[in-house]
């Protein structure tokens, strides 16, 4: 079956093309990952992450950008300004909905002008990073010769440089979204995940070999990761489904509706956004602190701050869980609107058993939405925290941690998921079984 549906998709040339083009763009993004900006010594970098060390916030975010990061290359801010951007912008349509909520429902218009205003506010933000970076390169990176000339002449164009980087990401994920296939926001953070992958298990087995870590313990750990991946795969497929039933209609002599069905009700329809946005609002203070220097003073308040804001310790963890589940709730609210729903079902003539139509039938399915929104959130909470715990027990790189996991099983999940859909519409077998 797999066979033949990887055939059908090279058969059909709208999906052939779109698979090309999501290729090309990937090969582009990791290309431009190896490109340094001007003015920066790959020796001196070398030196200085090895004296820095890869774990904590700067590990982190050098996995969201797929390692440009540390090889402080054009991407080296990765695609995390336009996601702040996006949160800010979410956020302000709450805030403000008489003008920016109300923009927000008047359809396609409505639309483009706010990704209008995401593409400047990811401007902006991606200048104010590109600074606060090449300000902590040239300062921190200082006794390693990061920098040999930071001069202003140095700073313009390195600033100017991060901030066409990511607007240029910004564009290459929107065309994937367009033009390829998934989102393309999500498909290049799961891109830079993946293709950190081989040296994080070069760097595990240099740690068994070494006998830093233990046979026993990184099996067990590879077993809980197995079961985190197929929990991943259950609760990303999982649907709650409610039943409707439809009134019979005669017209003439034929019967019309009377029959039962069942609107399905996505366990976790937030998917891997919740987890995305979280890591990338808690990524900004920390990014902050290792700029002004907080990481270098331990001592001072700003560096005990920071301290308690770095991956795995208790606080950290806190603000984790409270921002995957607000924003599990959030965007489930913003993709799921139970009044249109009860709306639609009742303009055609659908109905819950034992729920009058209307307002009873919305509030019915919002206790549904809300019930199964908590526990797709706890599940987010648990597959992004547990893996992380036993990380920091076992010793193992985080790269093999629960938001990882998350993101790449999720994306790839949604990207096969609208691939079988696209077969099915053009009436070939998808990956699962024939509906023919």
């Amino acid at each position: 079956m797999l066979q033949d549906a990887l055939g059908n998709i090279w058969k059909i040339g709208d999906i052939r093309r779109r698979l090309i083009f999501t290729a090309v763009m990937l090969a582009v993004f990791r290309l431009g990952s190896h490109l340094p900006v001007p003015g920066v010594s790959p020796e001196g970098l070398a030196r200085f992450w090895g004296g820095q060390g890869g774990g904590g916030i700067f590990g982190m975010i050098d996995m969201f950008s797929g390692g440009a990061f540390q090889k402080f290359s054009l991407f080296a801010l990765g695609i995390m300004p336009y996601i702040n951007a996006s949160i800010i912008l979410q956020l302000l349509t709450v805030v403000f909905p008489d003008s920016l909520g109300k923009l927000a429902k008047e359809g396609e218009a409505g639309r483009q002008k706010i990704t209008q205003y995401t593409r400047y506010g990811t401007v902006v933000l991606a200048f104010i990073q590109g600074a606060g970076l090449t300000y902590y390169m040239a300062t921190a990176g200082a006794e390693y010769g990061v920098v040999p000339n930071p001069n202003a002449t140095f700073y313009f164009i390195t600033v100017l440089t991060l901030t066409t980087g990511t607007a240029f990401l910004m564009w290459v994920g929107e065309q994937i979204t367009e033009n390829g296939l998934g989102n393309g926001i999500s498909i290049l953070i799961s891109c830079g995940i993946i293709a950190r992958a081989p040296a994080a298990v070069q760097h595990t087995v240099r740690l068994l070999r070494e006998g830093e870590l233990s046979v026993p313990g990184m099996v067990f750990l590879g077993v809980v990761m197995l079961a985190a991946t197929a929990a991943t795969v259950v609760m990303t497929l999982g649907v709650r489904k409610v039943p409707i039933q439809y009134a019979r209609q005669i017209r003439g002599r034929k019967v019309y509706g009377g029959m039962s069905q069942f609107l399905p009700l996505r366990v976790n329809a937030a998917g891997v956004i919740p987890v995305i946005f979280a890591q990338a609002l808690l990524q900004l203070p920390q990014m902050a602190g290792g700029v002004i220097g907080a990481a270098n003073d331990p001592e001072s308040i700003v560096g005990k701050i920071f301290a308690i804001l770095m991956p795995g310790t208790w606080f950290y963890n806190s603000l984790y869980v409270v921002g995957l589940i607000f924003f599990t709730f959030f965007y489930t609210a913003i993709i799921i609107n139970p009044e249109e729903l009860a709306d639609n079902l009742r303009k055609h003539g659908g109905s819950i058993p034992g729920v009058r139509p209307g307002r009873p039938t919305a509030a019915h399915l919002e206790w549904i939405i809300m019930r199964i929104t908590m526990a797709g959130a706890i599940f987010l909470c648990l597959i992004c925290l547990l893996p992380q715990i036993l990380i920091r027990q076992f010793g193992v790189p985080f790269y093999f941690g629960g938001t990882a996991l998350l993101i790449v099983v999720g994306v790839q999940l949604d990207t096969i998921k609208q691939l079988e859909a696209q077969l099915l519409q053009r009436h070939y077998d998808g990956f699962v079984k024939s509906r023919r």
